[in-house]
């Protein structure tokens, strides 16, 4: 499970998870998958969200070393 701050940025967005994810090319249900972390989208998945919420990839899905390692763990 990976930590991300989609769902934070969405919000701040003024859009719902049907907004998002019609608009990303993925379900709703994917998009939830994906905000509790329990979906690793590919890398075009996570740019096309980005460019969406205007936020940078490592705003919003960046993990650090040590945070990932205990996840991993």
């Amino acid at each position: 499970m990976f930590k991300n701050k989609v769902k934070v940025f969405r919000v701040e967005a003024g859009l719902s998870q049907k907004e998002l994810s019609s608009s990303v090319g993925v379900t709703r249900q994917t998009m939830s998958l994906i905000e509790k972390g329990e979906y690793n989208p590919s890398i075009s998945l996570c740019l096309r969200i980005c460019y969406k919420l205007d936020k940078k990839l490592n705003e919003v899905f960046w993990v650090n070393k040590e945070e990932f390692e205990r996840e991993e763990g």
